[in-house]
């Protein structure tokens, strides 16, 4: 969510203040993020100018004037990493890509953008963590068929919670083990989860969950094949959890944006 404040010298220079809003997802560590921020668009190039700070970084995030990059203010730890859309800024578009998340890129950040109509800013708060698709497959064991749940990255660690129904609806018992293995980098963790005396005709869940996303992948098993789902949302900060009162086996049908494979 953006919050709208005025550069200091908008009052001397007689310009007005003009909207500028910002919002982001959580950033996954090692990959790309964007952090977004629009702005009233002014047709001029050369008199757009954005500056993107973070709190308790010395040095810029990255500023972007006379249609081209200026970074000799830019904090290290930024060196490298960033861009603006160049493409999209006489549009009205300010956002932020930033490469290679790290942990540390967690915090707040000011997005502050003039022009010949004025002057504005947002603040943005920006998450970072770890989250990926889990793939769940079948397993033969010595005792019997399993399902093997497995993601390769996740952090902060995460819960892991199985469902499993009958195809007439009803709820059927399951115990699971799940284990946590460090990845190389130490900080996040490769998540395995098994589940014991499955048995045919029936659908399993697999949801793993932390502060930054949700996945869960679902699994129809029947006598000749399985059919299988997946989803994973990112937590909104403003968004309250929500508890369905629906059995597990309704509340999987819900579940939007599934990509199926079978």
């Amino acid at each position: 969510t953006g919050a709208l404040l005025c550069a200091s010298d908008c009052s001397a220079s007689g310009k007005h203040s003009i909207s500028v809003t910002a919002l982001t997802s959580p950033g996954n560590i090692g990959q790309r993020s964007v952090l977004g921020c629009s702005f009233e668009p002014d047709i001029r190039m050369d008199s757009i100018a954005i500056q993107w700070a973070k709190e308790g970084v010395a040095g810029l995030v990255h500023e972007f004037k006379e249609g081209k990059d200026h970074l000799q203010e830019q904090d290290p730890s930024f060196q490298g990493r960033t861009a603006v859309f160049v493409d999209q800024v006489i549009g009205g578009n300010a956002s932020l890509e930033l490469r290679d998340v790290q942990l540390s890129d967690a915090g707040s950040y000011q997005c502050s953008v003039t022009t010949a109509r004025g002057s504005g800013a947002a603040v943005l708060r920006y998450r970072t963590g770890a989250f990926s698709m889990p793939v769940m497959q079948v397993e033969h064991g010595s005792h019997g068929e399993m399902l093997q749940c497995k993601a390769p990255h996740w952090f902060p660690r995460p819960a892991v919670h199985w469902m499993a129904c009958g195809d007439t609806g009803e709820h059927l018992p399951h115990a699971a083990n799940t284990s946590y293995q460090l990845n190389p980098e130490n900080i996040t963790v490769k998540v395995v989860s098994l589940l014991h005396n499955i048995t045919a005709n029936a659908t399993y869940t697999c949801v793993i969950e932390n502060s930054i996303a949700k996945a869960v992948v679902n699994i129809r098993v029947t006598d000749f094949s399985t059919t299988k789902a997946t989803n994973l949302q990112l937590v909104n900060l403003n968004a309250e959890s929500v508890s369905s009162s629906l059995p597990a086996c309704h509340w999987m049908l819900l579940l939007p944006l599934y990509l199926l494979s079978i």
